[in-house]
């Protein structure tokens, strides 16, 4: 029981960081004359922060199982991501972005839930 809290709240957390950095991302955007070409990379550079920022927090009250605590954060952030993309656009479809998104939320949630482990 403890663990699908632990998992939610991960979850939870790299949303609203994520929504706060895209919103500023959109301001700068918006403001500047940075490229339109730099929006992929940056999106997923902010998917990865907050999934390693939400995984290391959730798994810092937890002793053990950082690695699958963190894969499951980073992979239901992803699988959730990737449900309300195909529910509003019909013509979604896996790509090369959309694979180095889901490796890197893997990837970034593993070493979230290590830190945790770790620090707390």
């Amino acid at each position: 029981m403890q663990i699908g809290k632990n998992i939610f709240k991960g979850i939870s957390i790299s949303f609203l960081i994520t929504i706060f950095l895209l919103f500023i991302f959109s301001i700068v955007l918006t403001y500047s004359n940075i490229g339109e070409n730099t929006i992929s990379p940056v999106i997923i550079v902010i998917t990865a922060i907050s999934i390693l920022i939400g995984s290391s927090i959730a798994n810092m009250k937890i002793k053990k199982n950082g690695l699958l605590n963190g894969a499951l954060i980073g992979g239901g952030y992803i699988l959730f991501i990737y449900l309300v993309s195909s529910l509003l656009n019909w013509k979604f479809g896996l790509n090369v972005e959309s694979i180095i998104m889901i490796i890197c939320g893997m990837i970034f949630g593993i070493l979230g839930g290590i830190v945790g482990v770790n620090k707390g």
